[in-house]
């Protein structure tokens, strides 16, 4: 069922508060995802975690520096 007695103006001004907290929401969230994507990048091709790396090329552990 639908309401008997919608005004489109009313329902227009009364949902402009949320509507407008849930945009910046939004650019919030797209903003950290873009930082997560950026800070990953960038500390991501550093390898890490042991004293000694496996060399690709040959197999044989190379010291870390």
């Amino acid at each position: 069922m639908s309401a008997p007695d919608t005004n489109l103006e009313t329902q227009k001004s009364r949902h402009r508060g949320p509507l407008g907290g849930m945009a910046i929401i939004l650019t919030f969230a797209g903003i950290l995802l873009l930082a997560l994507l950026v800070w990953t990048f960038f500390n991501g091709l550093e390898p890490g975690g042991t004293d000694a790396q496996i060399d690709g090329r040959t197999g044989a552990a190379v010291e870390s520096e």
